[in-house]
Protein backbone atom coordinates (compact mmCIF):
# COMPACT_ATOMS: atom_id res chain seq x y z
CA UNK A 1 0.00 0.00 0.00
CA UNK A 2 3.15 2.34 0.08
CA UNK A 3 3.65 2.84 -3.35
CA UNK A 4 -0.46 3.16 -3.70
CA UNK A 5 0.00 6.75 -5.16
CA UNK A 6 2.54 5.66 -8.35
CA UNK A 7 1.15 1.92 -9.18
CA UNK A 8 -1.44 0.91 -11.04
CA UNK A 9 -4.82 0.62 -8.88
CA UNK A 10 -8.04 -0.31 -10.26
CA UNK A 11 -9.98 0.22 -7.05
CA UNK A 12 -7.86 2.14 -4.77
CA UNK A 13 -9.29 1.41 -0.75
CA UNK A 14 -9.32 5.04 0.04
CA UNK A 15 -9.30 8.69 -0.95
CA UNK A 16 -8.03 11.91 1.25
CA UNK A 17 -10.29 14.90 0.57
CA UNK A 18 -8.33 17.83 1.13
CA UNK A 19 -11.22 20.21 2.70
CA UNK A 20 -10.34 23.45 1.10
CA UNK A 21 -6.55 23.54 -0.43
CA UNK A 22 -4.28 26.08 0.90
CA UNK A 23 -6.43 27.32 3.51
CA UNK A 24 -6.04 23.82 6.22
CA UNK A 25 -5.25 26.52 9.13
CA UNK A 26 -8.37 28.25 8.79
CA UNK A 27 -11.15 24.99 8.67
CA UNK A 28 -12.13 25.68 12.20
CA UNK A 29 -13.30 29.05 11.00
CA UNK A 30 -14.53 28.32 7.59
CA UNK A 31 -17.10 25.08 8.93
CA UNK A 32 -18.38 28.16 10.73
CA UNK A 33 -20.66 29.72 8.32
CA UNK A 34 -20.76 26.31 6.53
CA UNK A 35 -22.18 24.44 9.84
CA UNK A 36 -24.98 27.68 9.75
CA UNK A 37 -25.82 27.25 6.23
CA UNK A 38 -26.44 23.48 7.01
CA UNK A 39 -28.05 24.15 10.01
CA UNK A 40 -30.54 26.66 8.16
CA UNK A 41 -31.38 24.61 5.94
CA UNK A 42 -32.22 21.72 7.93
CA UNK A 43 -34.52 23.49 10.07
CA UNK A 44 -36.41 25.53 7.01
CA UNK A 45 -36.98 22.67 5.29
CA UNK A 46 -37.93 20.34 7.99
CA UNK A 47 -40.32 23.38 9.19
CA UNK A 48 -41.54 23.32 5.20
CA UNK A 49 -42.48 19.28 5.61
CA UNK A 50 -44.31 19.99 9.08
CA UNK A 51 -46.43 22.76 7.85
CA UNK A 52 -47.83 21.14 4.74
CA UNK A 53 -48.32 17.91 6.84
CA UNK A 54 -50.15 19.44 9.03
CA UNK A 55 -52.36 22.42 7.18
CA UNK A 56 -54.90 20.37 5.14
CA UNK A 57 -55.37 23.56 3.40
CA UNK A 58 -51.93 22.87 1.48
CA UNK A 59 -52.50 19.86 0.54
CA UNK A 60 -52.15 20.13 -3.13
CA UNK A 61 -49.85 20.16 -5.89
CA UNK A 62 -47.95 22.67 -5.45
CA UNK A 63 -47.15 22.14 -2.02
CA UNK A 64 -46.71 18.54 -2.99
CA UNK A 65 -43.83 19.76 -5.25
CA UNK A 66 -43.06 22.37 -2.49
CA UNK A 67 -42.78 19.20 -0.09
CA UNK A 68 -40.21 17.11 -2.73
CA UNK A 69 -37.98 20.00 -3.34
CA UNK A 70 -37.68 20.61 0.45
CA UNK A 71 -36.73 16.92 0.72
CA UNK A 72 -35.04 16.96 -2.10
CA UNK A 73 -32.63 20.22 -0.26
CA UNK A 74 -32.47 18.23 3.13
CA UNK A 75 -30.85 15.33 1.03
CA UNK A 76 -28.86 17.22 -1.34
CA UNK A 77 -27.07 19.03 1.77
CA UNK A 78 -26.63 15.89 3.80
CA UNK A 79 -24.71 14.33 1.05
CA UNK A 80 -22.10 16.61 1.55
CA UNK A 81 -21.89 18.53 4.40
CA UNK A 82 -21.50 15.93 7.58
CA UNK A 83 -18.25 14.75 6.14
CA UNK A 84 -17.35 17.94 4.89
CA UNK A 85 -17.66 19.04 8.90
CA UNK A 86 -15.52 16.01 9.52
CA UNK A 87 -13.15 17.25 7.38
CA UNK A 88 -13.06 20.72 8.78
CA UNK A 89 -13.43 19.61 13.00
CA UNK A 90 -11.38 16.25 13.02
CA UNK A 91 -9.46 16.01 10.11
CA UNK A 92 -11.07 13.35 9.05
CA UNK A 93 -9.78 12.97 5.57
CA UNK A 94 -10.22 9.49 4.16
CA UNK A 95 -12.50 8.18 2.89
CA UNK A 96 -13.79 4.79 1.44
CA UNK A 97 -13.44 4.04 -2.28
CA UNK A 98 -17.07 2.92 -2.63
CA UNK A 99 -18.36 5.58 0.00
CA UNK A 100 -16.75 8.32 -2.24
CA UNK A 101 -18.65 6.77 -4.99
CA UNK A 102 -21.48 6.86 -3.59
CA UNK A 103 -21.19 10.47 -2.27
CA UNK A 104 -20.88 11.67 -5.95
CA UNK A 105 -23.87 9.42 -7.10
CA UNK A 106 -26.22 10.84 -4.42
CA UNK A 107 -24.86 14.20 -4.62
CA UNK A 108 -25.14 14.18 -8.75
CA UNK A 109 -28.41 12.63 -8.87
CA UNK A 110 -30.26 15.10 -6.10
CA UNK A 111 -29.24 17.87 -7.69
CA UNK A 112 -30.84 16.93 -11.18
CA UNK A 113 -33.73 15.76 -9.01
CA UNK A 114 -33.92 19.19 -7.82
CA UNK A 115 -33.80 20.56 -11.55
CA UNK A 116 -37.06 18.46 -12.31
CA UNK A 117 -39.05 19.32 -9.66
CA UNK A 118 -38.34 22.87 -10.37
CA UNK A 119 -39.87 21.97 -14.09
CA UNK A 120 -42.84 20.06 -12.08
CA UNK A 121 -43.24 23.21 -10.30
CA UNK A 122 -43.14 25.11 -13.86
CA UNK A 123 -45.90 23.02 -15.68
CA UNK A 124 -48.25 23.22 -12.24
CA UNK A 125 -48.17 26.72 -12.20
CA UNK A 126 -48.68 26.97 -16.15
CA UNK A 127 -51.90 24.73 -15.50
CA UNK A 128 -53.04 26.54 -12.84
CA UNK A 129 -53.23 29.84 -14.62
CA UNK A 130 -53.33 28.97 -18.21
CA UNK A 131 -55.89 26.24 -17.41
CA UNK A 132 -57.23 27.15 -13.86
CA UNK A 133 -60.71 25.49 -14.49
CA UNK A 134 -58.86 21.88 -15.35
CA UNK A 135 -55.46 22.30 -12.37
CA UNK A 136 -57.64 19.89 -9.98
CA UNK A 137 -58.51 16.99 -12.82
CA UNK A 138 -54.94 17.25 -14.78
CA UNK A 139 -52.50 17.22 -11.70
CA UNK A 140 -54.59 14.57 -9.24
CA UNK A 141 -52.75 13.45 -6.11
CA UNK A 142 -51.87 10.34 -8.56
CA UNK A 143 -50.54 12.26 -11.07
CA UNK A 144 -48.59 14.58 -8.72
CA UNK A 145 -47.31 10.83 -7.21
CA UNK A 146 -46.23 9.76 -11.07
CA UNK A 147 -44.17 12.68 -11.47
CA UNK A 148 -42.31 12.82 -8.59
CA UNK A 149 -41.48 8.89 -9.02
CA UNK A 150 -40.40 10.19 -13.07
CA UNK A 151 -37.74 12.60 -11.57
CA UNK A 152 -36.16 10.18 -9.40
CA UNK A 153 -35.98 7.64 -11.99
CA UNK A 154 -34.64 10.19 -14.52
CA UNK A 155 -32.33 11.26 -11.81
CA UNK A 156 -30.93 7.93 -11.15
CA UNK A 157 -30.58 6.69 -14.53
CA UNK A 158 -29.07 9.74 -15.45
CA UNK A 159 -26.52 10.00 -12.88
CA UNK A 160 -25.77 6.54 -12.82
CA UNK A 161 -23.04 6.28 -15.58
CA UNK A 162 -20.61 8.84 -13.34
CA UNK A 163 -19.59 6.23 -10.71
CA UNK A 164 -20.08 3.09 -13.01
CA UNK A 165 -17.26 4.74 -15.33
CA UNK A 166 -15.11 6.35 -12.55
CA UNK A 167 -15.00 2.60 -10.78
CA UNK A 168 -13.36 1.33 -14.34
CA UNK A 169 -10.67 3.87 -14.65
CA UNK A 170 -7.60 2.59 -13.41
CA UNK A 171 -6.17 5.15 -10.43
CA UNK A 172 -1.99 5.56 -10.89
CA UNK A 173 -1.60 9.64 -10.09
CA UNK A 174 -2.63 9.83 -6.83
CA UNK A 175 -5.80 9.24 -4.38
CA UNK A 176 -6.15 13.03 -2.95
CA UNK A 177 -9.05 14.60 -4.16
CA UNK A 178 -8.47 18.41 -4.25
CA UNK A 179 -12.17 18.83 -2.91
CA UNK A 180 -14.36 18.71 0.22
CA UNK A 181 -16.30 15.97 -1.14
CA UNK A 182 -15.74 13.69 -3.62
CA UNK A 183 -16.97 15.61 -6.98
CA UNK A 184 -17.58 13.75 -10.24
CA UNK A 185 -14.63 15.07 -12.13
CA UNK A 186 -12.62 16.08 -9.30
CA UNK A 187 -12.17 12.08 -8.82
CA UNK A 188 -12.44 11.28 -12.58
CA UNK A 189 -9.14 13.18 -13.19
CA UNK A 190 -7.44 11.42 -10.64
CA UNK A 191 -7.73 8.51 -12.93
CA UNK A 192 -4.22 7.54 -15.39
CA UNK A 193 -6.75 6.52 -18.29
CA UNK A 194 -8.22 8.57 -21.17
CA UNK A 195 -11.28 10.10 -19.16
CA UNK A 196 -12.90 12.17 -22.33
CA UNK A 197 -16.22 10.32 -22.26
CA UNK A 198 -16.89 10.77 -18.55
CA UNK A 199 -16.14 14.51 -19.03
CA UNK A 200 -17.59 14.63 -21.87
CA UNK A 201 -20.78 12.73 -20.27
CA UNK A 202 -20.84 15.19 -17.17
CA UNK A 203 -20.70 18.00 -19.35
CA UNK A 204 -23.07 16.96 -21.62
CA UNK A 205 -25.40 16.19 -18.91
CA UNK A 206 -25.06 19.21 -17.31
CA UNK A 207 -26.24 21.60 -20.35
CA UNK A 208 -28.48 18.91 -22.30
CA UNK A 209 -30.20 18.20 -18.87
CA UNK A 210 -30.65 21.17 -16.91
CA UNK A 211 -30.63 23.17 -20.36
CA UNK A 212 -33.77 21.15 -21.71
CA UNK A 213 -35.32 21.58 -17.88
CA UNK A 214 -34.36 25.45 -18.31
CA UNK A 215 -35.99 25.28 -21.90
CA UNK A 216 -39.05 23.73 -20.67
CA UNK A 217 -39.58 26.08 -17.66
CA UNK A 218 -38.94 29.23 -19.88
CA UNK A 219 -41.93 27.85 -22.26
CA UNK A 220 -44.32 27.67 -19.45
CA UNK A 221 -43.30 31.29 -18.51
CA UNK A 222 -44.17 32.85 -21.70
CA UNK A 223 -47.37 30.99 -21.46
CA UNK A 224 -47.62 32.32 -17.89
CA UNK A 225 -47.18 36.04 -19.20
CA UNK A 226 -49.30 36.13 -21.77
CA UNK A 227 -52.35 34.96 -19.71
CA UNK A 228 -51.02 37.39 -17.13
CA UNK A 229 -50.80 40.07 -19.15
CA UNK A 230 -54.48 38.94 -20.37
CA UNK A 231 -55.99 39.53 -17.40
CA UNK A 232 -58.30 42.68 -16.99
CA UNK A 233 -56.60 44.15 -13.90
CA UNK A 234 -53.30 45.26 -12.87
CA UNK A 235 -54.16 44.22 -9.06
CA UNK A 236 -55.23 40.64 -11.08
CA UNK A 237 -52.15 40.84 -12.75
CA UNK A 238 -50.12 41.70 -9.71
CA UNK A 239 -51.77 38.97 -7.01
CA UNK A 240 -51.68 35.98 -10.46
CA UNK A 241 -47.81 36.94 -10.78
CA UNK A 242 -47.16 36.77 -7.50
CA UNK A 243 -47.83 33.21 -6.81
CA UNK A 244 -45.19 32.24 -9.16
CA UNK A 245 -42.05 34.60 -7.71
CA UNK A 246 -41.13 31.85 -5.30
CA UNK A 247 -40.64 29.55 -8.04
CA UNK A 248 -38.81 31.75 -10.32
CA UNK A 249 -36.64 33.49 -7.57
CA UNK A 250 -36.17 29.78 -6.11
CA UNK A 251 -34.85 28.60 -9.75
CA UNK A 252 -32.56 31.78 -9.36
CA UNK A 253 -30.63 30.35 -6.62
CA UNK A 254 -30.41 27.02 -7.93
CA UNK A 255 -29.45 27.41 -11.96
CA UNK A 256 -27.53 30.40 -11.79
CA UNK A 257 -24.53 28.65 -9.25
CA UNK A 258 -24.81 25.64 -10.46
CA UNK A 259 -23.91 26.88 -13.95
CA UNK A 260 -21.09 29.00 -12.38
CA UNK A 261 -19.64 26.38 -10.15
CA UNK A 262 -19.87 24.23 -13.42
CA UNK A 263 -18.19 26.88 -15.75
CA UNK A 264 -15.80 27.63 -13.09
CA UNK A 265 -14.08 24.02 -12.80
CA UNK A 266 -14.17 23.70 -16.67
CA UNK A 267 -12.89 26.43 -17.87
CA UNK A 268 -11.28 28.54 -14.49
CA UNK A 269 -7.75 27.68 -14.77
CA UNK A 270 -6.90 30.76 -13.35
CA UNK A 271 -8.94 31.13 -10.67
CA UNK A 272 -6.89 29.93 -7.31
CA UNK A 273 -7.87 25.80 -6.08
CA UNK A 274 -8.89 27.33 -2.90
CA UNK A 275 -11.26 30.41 -4.01
CA UNK A 276 -12.90 27.84 -6.60
CA UNK A 277 -13.58 24.91 -3.74
CA UNK A 278 -15.02 27.68 -1.52
CA UNK A 279 -17.21 28.98 -4.15
CA UNK A 280 -18.38 26.09 -5.85
CA UNK A 281 -19.46 24.53 -1.48
CA UNK A 282 -21.40 28.21 -1.50
CA UNK A 283 -22.84 26.97 -4.88
CA UNK A 284 -23.98 23.99 -3.37
CA UNK A 285 -24.98 25.06 -0.71
CA UNK A 286 -26.79 27.98 -1.21
CA UNK A 287 -29.86 26.80 -2.76
CA UNK A 288 -30.94 24.28 -0.02
CA UNK A 289 -30.15 27.04 2.72
CA UNK A 290 -32.34 29.67 0.61
CA UNK A 291 -35.42 27.48 -0.55
CA UNK A 292 -36.89 27.77 2.72
CA UNK A 293 -36.58 31.07 3.11
CA UNK A 294 -38.21 32.15 -0.33
CA UNK A 295 -40.99 30.11 0.13
CA UNK A 296 -41.78 31.54 3.55
CA UNK A 297 -42.06 34.89 2.65
CA UNK A 298 -44.27 34.46 -0.52
CA UNK A 299 -47.46 31.88 -0.07
CA UNK A 300 -49.51 33.29 2.49
CA UNK A 301 -50.50 30.25 3.81
CA UNK A 302 -46.58 29.33 4.38
CA UNK A 303 -45.27 32.68 5.63
CA UNK A 304 -48.35 32.76 8.12
CA UNK A 305 -47.87 29.14 9.57
CA UNK A 306 -44.09 30.14 9.74
CA UNK A 307 -44.59 33.00 11.74
CA UNK A 308 -47.16 30.93 13.89
CA UNK A 309 -44.86 28.31 14.77
CA UNK A 310 -41.78 30.73 15.63
CA UNK A 311 -44.03 33.44 17.83
CA UNK A 312 -46.33 31.18 19.12
CA UNK A 313 -45.90 30.80 23.27
CA UNK A 314 -48.75 28.60 23.65
CA UNK A 315 -48.36 25.28 25.91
Amino acid sequence: MSDSNTTHFTNPSTFILLGIPGLEGAHVWISIPFCAMYAIALLGNITILIIVKRELRLHGPMYYFLCMLALTDIMLSTSILPKMLAIFWFNSREIDFSACLAQMFFFNCFTTMESGIFMAMAFDRYVAICDPLRHSTILTNQVVAKIGLAVVLRSCIIIMPFPLLASRWPYCKTNIVLQSYCGHMSVVNLACANTHVSSYYGLSMHFCVLGLDLVLITVSYIQILRAVFNLPTKEARHKTFGTCMSHVCAMVTFYIPSTISSLMYRFGQNVPPYLYVLIANVCHLLPPMLNPIIYSMRPKQVRDRFLWLFTHKGA
